[in-house]
This record gives structure tokens, C-alpha cells and sequence, in this order.
């Protein structure tokens, strides 16, 4: 894996990260991430950022609290770094942020500006910081049931593309795209090795594809 030059090394990582709560929207080390930035608390946090070491953390609200005003967080996130900015001519920021390295939330921060920011601790994935850590098991298998479940929800894929990726980018990238729910995508993220988590992946797109065609099924 080679690493971006302008990514900190994993100690230099911060105690401190300001953070975008946000449903669905998942990184992961390695793999990017396109927003929409037009609301004016999330616009002061982008020139925070900028100014300072580019760093956002991601992080999904719980789905019970979702509503709220101020929802509730998950534990874990994933930090990434703004590696594209551009403004738009109706006050809009466009930005591509590149995952990093996940994150636990240690305790939430004061507000700043309106946004919300944590104490966060990185010691529990410095297997984000490494090139590789567990396959994924039976690669053959758990292509053939990415294939079913693309197939059953009409996602685009070039398969050309994936059987060349490497499993640690391959599976990041998955959990970050694929129409899974907030909660599948959380159970993702916070599974360490990339075998753990590829395994749980292929579980739970057997599990969809089953469903998905029980319901089909149904209808005739």
C-alpha cells in the first residue's frame, strides 16, 4: 500500500477530531469519498480543517436517535484526509476525502462553531497502517456471492477491476459502496482484519440475495 506522503504517520495522528455524523456515508482506509458540503456549520469545520491538518472523522449516528437534533454516535469511525476541495459558485464546497485510519471515540468535545468534534484513540487500528493483515477467505467463493447479490440489486461493478484488487481494497471498498444498511455497514467497520470482515460480508450478501428473492418469489 503506498501512502500518500501528505497522510501523518500514525503517531503524529490527533487527540482531537472534528467529525461529520452522517447516516450511509462510510470510509474506509484507502478509499474515497465524495461530498456535498452546504451547510454553514459543516462549511466553518471544512476551513477548520483546512487550516489546520485537513483531517475529518466520519462517523455514522445511531439509527434510534437518527431524528434527534443532536443524534447519538457510534464508537467507531473512520478519519480521512481532504485530498480534493473545490467551491461552487452557489456556496457550496465540493470535497473528496481520502480514509485513513479508523478511530473509537474516547468522549465527545465542546461544539466548535457548531460543529461536534471528539477525543479520539487510533491504538486498537494500526492494521490500517499496514499493507495487508488476514485474506479474505475463499476469495473464489465470496466473489461468487458479491457477483449474486450485484446481480439480484442491479449494482454496476467492473469485475475486470476487482479480480485485481488486493483483498484489504477490495473489501474497504465494498463496505463503503455497496447498498448495505447503516447498521451492516457499522458491523463492518468495526470488525478489525480484513478476513473478519470479509467473512461477515459475504454473510450478510447471502442474506440479502436469499431475502431479495424470497420476495420476488412472493410476488408471483
Amino acid at each position: 500500500m503506498i501512502r500518500n506522503p501528505f497522510f501523518p504517520k500514525f503517531p503524529d495522528l490527533p487527540t482531537e477530531l472534528p467529525i461529520f455524523p452522517l447516516a450511509g456515508a462510510v470510509l474506509m482506509p484507502g478509499v474515497q469519498l465524495p461530498l456535498n458540503i452546504f451547510e454553514p456549520r459543516y462549511l466553518r469545520m471544512i476551513a477548520d480543517a483546512l487550516a489546520t491538518d485537513h483531517l475529518i472523522g466520519m462517523i455514522q449516528p445511531t439509527s434510534e436517535t437518527l431524528a434527534d437534533e443532536v443524534p447519538e454516535i457510534h464508537r467507531i469511525g473512520c478519519a480521512g484526509r481532504i485530498t480534493s476541495y473545490s467551491e461552487t459558485g452557489d456556496g457550496r464546497i465540493l470535497i473528496v476525502l481520502s480514509g485513513l485510519c479508523r478511530f473509537q471515540v474516547v468522549s465527545e468535545l465542546e461544539e466548535r462553531q457548531g460543529y461536534r468534534r471528539v477525543r479520539a484513540d487510533w491504538e486498537r487500528f494500526t492494521v490500517d497502517y499496514q499493507a495487508s493483515d488476514s485474506p479474505i477467505p475463499d476469495r473464489k467463493g465470496f466473489l461468487t456471492s458479491l457477483k449474486a447479490f450485484c446481480t439480484i440489486r442491479g449494482v454496476e461493478v467492473p469485475w475486470e477491476d476487482v479480480e485485481q484488487m488486493d483483498d484489504k481494497d477490495l473489501t474497504n471498498l465494498l463496505c463503503a459502496h455497496l447498498p448495505l444498511s447503516p447498521e451492516d455497514k457499522q458491523a463492518l467497520i468495526e470488525t478489525l482484519m480484513t478476513g473478519e470482515r470479509a467473512a461477515l460480508m459475504r454473510g450478510l450478501l447471502d442474506m440479502a440475495a436469499a431475502a431479495s428473492m424470497d420476495t420476488a418469489e412472493h410476488r408471483h
